[in-house]
């Protein structure tokens, strides 16, 4: 395994920090300090969306899926880590970058179908497809959208 605090002697400590860790982290900053990378969140997401990521510590990759805010990940872990499951889960929201198809002027609206929570919805446009509108306040940063873009254009990021 690899010491991430050793690591970051080399490194900006914000990289790590922007890493999206697992929902309702109570200090992101601390994250690697305070896990023991046990393994056990992984094991109890329903999703299995937890993957062992950069110095085996558990991240998010929603290329697997979507997050359902179950909380078994925070339930299992022996650790201090989780604020309790009534407080906001994060401050993690989507991005589209260019290589949408949409902005490309190719039809396409698989996030937006799958949004739940209507952040993603799209704006009729004369003379081009729909444009994806975003309206962030209502993201949850679930990642439904992610794994089913054909392009790879959308992302799930903290946004501080």
């Amino acid at each position: 395994m690899i010491d991430l605090s050793k690591r970051r002697l080399f490194s900006r400590k914000s990289a790590t920090l922007s890493t999206l860790r697992l929902p309702w982290v109570a200090k992101p900053e601390a994250f690697t300090d305070l896990c023991t990378r046990c393994g056990l969140c992984q094991k109890a997401c329903e999703q299995k969306i937890i993957i062992h990521g950069d110095g085996g510590y558990p991240q998010i990759d929603f290329q697997q899926g979507e997050c359902t805010f179950c909380y078994q990940c925070a339930t299992v872990c022996p650790e201090p880590i989780f604020l309790p499951q009534s407080e906001p889960t994060w401050q993690a929201k989507v991005a589209i970058s260019e290589h949408c198809l949409a902005k490309q002027n190719v039809e396409c609206r698989s996030c937006g179908e799958v949004c739940e929570s209507m952040a993603i919805q799209f704006q009729l446009q004369l003379g081009n497809v729909a444009q994806p509108i975003l309206h962030l306040d209502d993201c949850t940063g679930c990642g439904a959208c992610v794994s089913l873009c054909p392009t790879s254009a959308i992302s799930v990021n903290l946004h501080p």
